[in-house]
Order: C-alpha cells, then structure tokens, then sequence
C-alpha cells in the first residue's frame, strides 16, 4: 500500500524547483498557480535566496504549489492517484497540498487558501517576536516537563524523540539555557511560534474565507495532522485546515496510522527530505523515497506500480459510505436497517487504545447495510456502513 506525503514549512531551499521546470508544461503550471497566489512562483524557486523564501507569505504558497505540480508527474492521469494511493498527509501547510491532492478542494481554491494563510500567519507572527526550536532526545517526560516550565507549546511532535517547542523569543532562550537532560535545543528558521496560541488572529481570517469555499469528500484515506485520524467529510477536512495553524501538529500519530493502515510505500513530494527522513526512523520496513528531482521520477514511478492497491474509497460514491477514522473496534448506535440517519449525526464510534472516535454519517441517508460487524476490529479509513441518499 502506497502513501503520498507532502512537506511543511522549513523544507524549501534556494533553487529546489529549477529541475522541475525542465518538465513539460511545469513552467506554464507554475506560472498559472503564480497567478492565483499573486506572486511569481518560478522566481521564488529558482532565483530567490534563502531569507527570501523563508518569509512566510512566500514560503508557503511556493511549497503547495510546487508540490501539486510535482503530483502530475506521479501519474499519466490525476484520477489515478485516486485509485492508486491508499492514504495522503501532508505535515503543517502541506495538508492543505494533500487535501487539494485528494479532491477536496481545487488546485485554485488551494492557492487561494494557502497565499491568505501565509499572509495571516506572518500578520500574526509580527504581533509578537516569537520563533521554534528543536528539541531532539531526552526523557518525554522530562522534555514535556521542561516545556512547560519556560511557558512552550509542543507545536510539533514528529516522533523519533523529536519535537518542536514554540513561543516567545524570550522562553526559547530560557530553554535554550537550561535545557531538558541528554537533550539537544536547535533554534530554527521560521519567523514564528506556529501552531500555536500566538496564531489564533490567522484561524479567524482564514475561518472566513472557508466559508466560501466548496469542498469533495476526499477520494482517498486524508490522515489529519489532528490525531493521526482518517478524515473523509470535505467540510470536515476544511474545518481542520483551519484550525491547525493554532494547534500542534501530530505527525507521530500520523505515521501511526500509516502503520494501522499497512503502508509499504511512502513517497514525499517536493520540496522533499523531511518526512522522508522521518519516515526513515519511524516506519521500519516501509520503502521511503524523497521525490527531491526528475531524476528521482523512475524510481517513484517503480514504486507506484509495486505498491499501489485499489481503494476502497476512490471506486465507491462517497456520499454513500462512513468510514472508519482510526484503528480500533466498532460499536454501532444505529442497529437497525432501514434507520434514515440525518447528517452529522453519530452512528457509531471507534474505540482504540488512546481514545474514542465518534463516527458520523456527513452527508445522512437511509441505512442500507452494515460492512462490518458490531465489536469487530476495523482499520483507519475502512468502510463501515452503507447509506442511500434521502433529502433527510
């Protein structure tokens, strides 16, 4: 089973897309989604210096954009990645990637979305002097311990012993004296403490601007940035876009599931390295390529045929399926057949380890069939039951 990736802000480097203009039609694509953000994307991945890209209202429409070209090279027709990929995530500003990769959204509405977040966050990132450092190793409960104790947010958990602490300049520096024991303090290049209290103006800017976007439920398994959990109500994926720009980024639970699910291969879209890297440590036995140049394409293309499955998802109406958001057991609380069920409403929920999910039918129906049975196990993104469309 193959999954997509798609990376965060801190991934792009001076003059990563210039291979990729080699491409047929990247160049005009690129020039297009230019457009659409406001600013000349080609520029920026080619000529543009390191400060430059790393301003947030540029580094992050250039990321999505790159990134959503660079997945046309993946597959002859873009419908087949639908069929192809077993699961999508994208880490911070690549969920946006992801969502538009998996039919939420469009490519236009993405870059839209994306040039406003950028925008908003380096708005609210200007409030307050505020920026992230890494904290590799320790003790978790050490690390967590200390965080707390300087006032930081873990605005990142990428797994491996690997987090990444946010906050004002002045508690970065109090972490940076005195830091967790056996741990190491890396300050990083980002302009802000992102996913964090300190970004809550950008969530109300960018909570309007949803409200004027239409959304697909996803075409494959979209893994939130949440709790690692398999999202598939569009609405429901939007909602989410919105509100983790002030509020941690769970890749450890991600990679989780990509384990729940079964993935045998993962591939990171460019600007390519981090997750790949991550994927690396986390996810022993899977087969990791980070797509970085061309050069890399026959290899990904490799991996496409050997790991791609059919999904349960892309060939079945979606409007008619609720699926399974995490590994667990299913307990239904509607038994019988024939029930019309109204939109949002909870219709079972999933019960694992660290917690319940409550399952909800998004769009409603009349129950049709049960594709699993009560109390059995069930994994992320499974369909669980089958509904006819009424105007309930």
């Amino acid at each position: 089973m193959l999954v997509i990736v798609c990376p965060g802000q801190g991934s792009q480097t001076p003059g990563f897309l210039a291979p990729w203009l080699e491409l047929p039609g990247f160049r005009d694509r690129m020039a297009w989604l230019s457009a659409v953000a406001g600013m000349d994307l080609v520029a920026h991945g080619t000529e543009s210096d390191a400060e430059t890209i790393k301003d947030t209202a540029v580094a992050q429409p250039l990321i999505v954009g790159a990134g959503l070209i660079s997945l046309l090279a993946l597959f002859e027709h873009p419908a087949d990645g639908h069929r192809a990929v077993a699961a999508g995530a994208g880490h911070s500003v690549g969920e946006i990637t992801a969502a538009a990769a998996a039919g939420v959204m469009t490519a236009e509405q993405a870059m839209v979305f994306v040039r406003e977040r950028g925008r908003a966050m380096a708005a609210a990132s200007a409030v307050t002097p505020t920026g992230m450092s890494a904290v590799l190793g320790g003790d978790p409960e050490d690390v967590a311990a200390t965080l707390e104790r300087h006032g930081l947010t873990a605005a990142n958990n990428n797994g491996g012993g690997q987090l990444v602490a946010a906050g004002t300049l002045e508690q970065l520096e109090a972490l940076k004296a005195d830091p967790p024991a056996k741990a190491r303090v890396i300050p990083l290049q980002v302009a802000g403490a992102f996913h964090t209290h300190h970004m809550a103006p950008a969530v109300d800017v960018l909570a309007g601007y949803a409200r004027a976007i239409s959304t697909h439920d996803p075409r494959t398994r979209l893994v939130s940035n949440a709790a690692g959990a398999v999202v598939h109500d569009g609405r429901q994926v939007l909602k989410r876009l919105v509100s983790q720009v002030s509020n941690p980024v769970r890749w450890d639970l991600c990679m989780e599931t990509f384990k729940d699910i079964g993935v045998t291969g993962l591939i990171e879209i460019p600007p390519a390295g981090t997750l790949a890297n991550l994927a690396k440590r986390g996810l022993p036995g899977v087969e990791v390529l980070a797509l970085k140049t061309p050069d890399d394409l026959e290899a990904a293309h490799r991996m496409v045929r050997e790991h791609a499955q059919p999904s349960e998802v892309a060939d079945n109406p979606t409007w008619r399926l609720v699926i399974a958001p995490a590994k667990g057991t299913v307990t239904y609380t509607v038994t019988e057949a024939g029930t019309t069920v109204p939109a949002g409403s909870v219709v079972a929920t999933v019960n694992t380890l660290r917690d319940s999910y409550s399952v909800t039918a998004p769009h409603g129906g009349r129950v049709i069939e049960w594709l699993v049975e009560d109390g059995d196990p069930v994994s992320p993104g499974q369909p669980l039951l089958r509904l006819h469309p009424t105007e309930a």
